[in-house]
């Protein structure tokens, strides 16, 4: 019986993000939002339903969010290869019948949990400084897309990339 790693990996509880987090995400967050543009391209050549609720945004808008202002709620959990990192970033163009939209992002970093240090040696005096490292083996991983609610075939019926503020972020490995 294959073990997956969603049940392997233990989650810390959602929290709003530290100062840490808010610096790795913004370290991928092109990729995130390259990601975002693709994914809504891929998906609207096959099932359009995915990216609905950002049907009347551009690119530009849908991928305006800023780390700082947007990124609402973070979670962590230890791999064998490092830390797993979940995001929940606020949509700002999307305040619909459902409330606003979100994105659920993962991350993968090898020195969140144990910050690195480096030592730096002054050639003129001869001292050391201990230099903080960290984010630079962040990776961005995937977009969280819900395909849900299979039929009696077991092919989903509904598709969501762009969650509620109720969807709770948890476990994905898309």
């Amino acid at each position: 019986m294959a073990v997956r790693l969603a049940d392997t990996v233990n989650l810390n509880e959602p929290h709003p993000p530290t100062e840490r987090a808010l610096e790795a995400f913004n370290q991928v967050l092109p990729k995130i939002k390259l990601a975002i543009i693709s994914s809504r391209r891929d998906w609207d050549k096959h099932e359009p339903r995915m990216w609905a609720r950002a049907n009347y945004l551009r690119d530009e808008e849908l991928t305006s969010f800023v780390i700082e202002n947007d990124l609402v709620e973070v979670r962590a959990g230890a791999t064998s290869y490092g830390t797993i990192v979940f995001g929940k970033i606020r949509i700002p163009g999307i305040e619909d019948e459902e409330g606003q939209g979100f994105i659920h992002v993962s991350s993968r970093w090898a020195g969140f949990m144990t910050p690195r240090t480096r030592y730096v040696t002054n050639s003129a005096s001869g001292s050391s400084l201990s230099v903080f490292q960290g984010t630079e083996d962040v990776i961005f991983h995937s977009l969280f897309t819900d395909e849900g609610n299979p039929d009696a075939s077991g092919r989903p019926t509904t598709f969501r990339a762009i969650q509620t503020q109720e969807t709770p972020l948890e476990f994905f490995n898309e």
